[in-house]
């Protein structure tokens, strides 16, 4: 009887995509840890409406990005390839970047133009501004686009107001550079950024898109990678001051209220049930700002590493009346999202080498997960040292472990800068049911069992290195301050006259 029932739905799940494509809203946090959100387990975050997705949804325990930190998480999220192929490594893009995703790379709204989506991003791309814009969404499948093309902490904000009335940003930021700019497709709208305006003109912007194709009856891709949580916080007059947590607790607060507006403009558009959201953040806390910095849970250390805490994230996926209430602890990444998406779509997959799986089985079925395997590589990867660590099933193992600046601040001394390179010959292994914290690196003598286990990782170590091509890294390329986005290109002395 459950067999036919499950057949049942399958019939009524495609035929009624058929008939009507679904919608996507794809949500990213920054820098937000594993134990940040309520729904997560932390005590003082105010985070309604996450966790009523939670409540409704599908909330994963066991998601991955890829890279621990920025640029490259994103590009592994946008195309479903691990970031070694693309050249988004080592490190993270800058405002005078000469390089950036290419163009030869196919993202998530790439895939979905095809079937007649309109796509549109919104907030923090950090996937390469270059010479005359070359890399911002316009140019990777968005029909548009609003918001900052990197990191709102790349120029100098020691001057800028980060919370009502006149609450200053805290720190300096970057120096030397463009203040960071505003920008609607291709245009620069707003130099430096008004961060007390800022989320209110993300909502307003995306809801008027979601408004729009509905509108239209037409099929939507809304990328919403936040500037919240990065350093340094900010939040405007609806969220500053309201939550229990501090500076930190008032971002992540006002971004709860975006995806709150997110949610009401599905429901009065009527599309709320034709639409999948998912949540997920694009790496691990920044523990070196201690309070100001999230929270990796129980996970060991934060960005920055590959532990735990670095590259396993919170992850929600929303779709009333397809998607029943429930926990997962199936295996899975943002590397998934595109082969997800295009599925259920129905539409083609890149004619390259994909890293992803269709994560379809969990989130409808709450199913077993087609990914067996997760790998971990560091900020700056290379072929000479391969991957720091892999998990296989519940069984992790680190070939290599290095703390990271990113995670300093912690009582755990393996997480500081000071935490050196070291090589683990035999791998240091870890049951991630019984030990998500990576304490007890588990003790092979005796145990064949675990010496089998080991003998698979390795395989699939060298069967997986084999099979990777590093692309040419584009962060290598180098910067030129000439290619930094300014409203007023002809203007002098730079960056200081970039305003308008």
């Amino acid at each position: 009887m459950t067999s036919i029932r499950i057949a049942f739905f399958y019939i009524l799940f495609f035929c009624s995509c058929s008939a009507s494509p679904p919608n996507f809203v794809l949500l990213f946090a920054d820098d937000l840890g594993f134990g940040d959100l309520g729904c997560y387990g932390h005590p003082s975050s105010l985070t309604p409406n996450l966790d009523r997705l939670a409540a409704g949804g599908l909330r994963f325990t066991d998601f991955y990005c890829t890279s621990p930190v920025c640029s490259p998480s994103r590009a592994s999220l946008l195309t479903g390839r691990y970031q070694t192929r693309s050249g988004i490594y080592p490190g993270v893009l800058y405002p005078g970047s000469i390089g950036g995703l290419p163009l030869n790379e196919t993202t998530i709204a790439e895939v979905l133009k095809p079937q007649g989506y309109a796509t549109a991003a919104v907030g923090k791309w950090h996937l390469g501004f270059g010479s005359n814009g070359m890399f911002l969404p316009t140019k990777q499948g968005f029909d548009q686009y609003l918001g900052i093309p990197y990191s709102h902490d790349m120029g100098p904000c020691h001057n800028l107001t980060c919370f009502p009335p006149d609450v200053k940003c805290f720190g300096l930021c970057d120096v030397g550079t463009v203040t960071v700019p505003l920008m609607y497709n291709e245009v620069i709208k707003q130099q430096p950024v008004n961060f007390l305006d800022l989320e209110r003109a993300y909502s307003d912007f995306a809801s008027n898109f979601i408004t729009t194709a509905a509108k239209k009856k037409q099929p939507f891709f809304l990328y919403y990678p936040s500037h919240h949580t990065h350093y340094p916080q900010y939040a405007g007059p609806g969220a500053a001051g309201r939550s229990l947590r501090g500076t930190y607790g008032d971002a992540l607060l006002e971004f709860d209220n975006t995806i709150g507006n997110l949610l009401a403009t599905l429901e009065k558009t009527g599309v709320i049930n034709n639409t999948l959201v998912f949540f997920t953040s694009d790496n691990g806390p920044e523990l070196m700002r201690m309070s100001r910095g999230g929270n990796s849970g129980p996970l060991k250390c934060g960005k920055g590493t590959t532990y735990e805490g670095g590259m396993r994230e919170p992850a929600i996926a929303f779709w009333p009346g397809t998607i029943q209430p429930g926990v997962t602890h199936e295996m899975a990444s943002t590397l998934d999202v595109l082969p997800t998406i295009a599925s259920l779509a129905g539409a083609k997959l890149p004619q390259v080498l994909l890293d992803g799986v269709d994560m379809t089985e969990i989130l409808v079925k709450q199913g077993q997960s087609k990914r067996e395997t997760m790998v971990f590589y560091p900020t700056d990867p290379s072929e000479m040292y391969g991957l720091y660590a892999l998990r296989l099933g519940k069984y992790k193992a680190h070939f290599y472990t290095r703390g990271a600046t990113h995670s300093g601040t912690t009582p755990d001394k393996d997480c500081s800068v000071f935490a050196v390179l070291k090589a683990h010959d035999p791998p240091l292994i870890f049951d991630l049911e019984a030990d998500p914290s990576e304490n007890y690196p588990l003790v092979l003598v005796g145990r064949p069992d675990l010496q089998a286990t080991l003998e698979r990782i390795k395989k699939v170590k060298e069967q997986f290195e084999a099979s990777m091509v590093f692309g040419e890294s584009q962060i290598s390329k180098g910067t030129d301050p000439a290619l930094e986005p300014c409203c007023n290109p002809q203007c002098s002395p730079k960056p200081t006259c970039c305003h308008c």
